[in-house]
């Protein structure tokens, strides 16, 4: 009896890990599984090496990446987090203590990589997808952070599932950029007022 209770377990376990791995979601053990929210985006300790795939977005390699120009072969979308920094909720601007670098060409959306994500922040990010996609219907979105950053996973995932097509991840972010010898430049985040 007690054996056939710990085979059903455990096939109750395997059609889990199945369907987790159907859906996208990262597949996780012990105490990293406290790390991701039921639809398996990263919630915490977002600096870690990244192995999961995040479809239905897909997978933009640095070379690819870099024979795009950023704002006219594709929307580049940078989503690394302020750091020491504020939102003024009623003009959305941030006030920075510390500058941040990026690809030249990207829309910097800060914080729209975190799980869960600001509704405000999210909307504003998917706003200005949709606007470039009106002017460029098939252009390639890339969405990026920096090397080892869950945040860039967690948004190119979220635009994918919330209907975005073409959607790529730069999983080497601004990081790769510069060690490939391109230029970086200072980033002013976009502006989100309250609603």
């Amino acid at each position: 009896m007690r054996r056939a209770r710990i085979m059903t377990g455990l096939a109750a376990l395997a059609l889990a890990l199945v369907a987790g791995a159907q859906a996208g979601a990262p597949q996780v053990q012990g105490a990293e599984h406290a790390l991701f929210d039921a639809q398996g985006y990263r919630t915490a300790r977002y600096r870690a090496p990244v192995q999961a795939d995040p479809a239905p977005a897909a997978v933009i390699g640095l070379a690819e990446a870099l024979a795009l120009e950023p704002g006219r072969d594709a929307l580049f979308l940078d989503v690394m987090p302020v750091e020491a920094g504020v939102r003024d909720p009623a003009t959305g601007v941030w006030t920075l203590s510390t500058a941040h670098l990026t690809i030249p060409g990207a829309l910097w959306f800060p914080e729209t990589g975190r799980a869960p994500v600001d509704p405000a922040l999210w909307r504003a990010l998917e706003t200005a997808v949709r606007d470039a996609r009106r002017a460029a219907p098939d252009a390639p979105v890339i969405v990026f952070c920096r090397t080892d950053c869950w945040m860039g996973w967690n948004a190119a995932r979220r635009l994918a599932l919330r209907g975005i097509a073409n959607v790529r991840w730069l999983a080497e972010g601004t990081d790769g950029w510069h060690t490939a010898g391109r230029p970086l430049t200072a980033a002013t985040p976009v502006a989100v007022p309250a609603s």
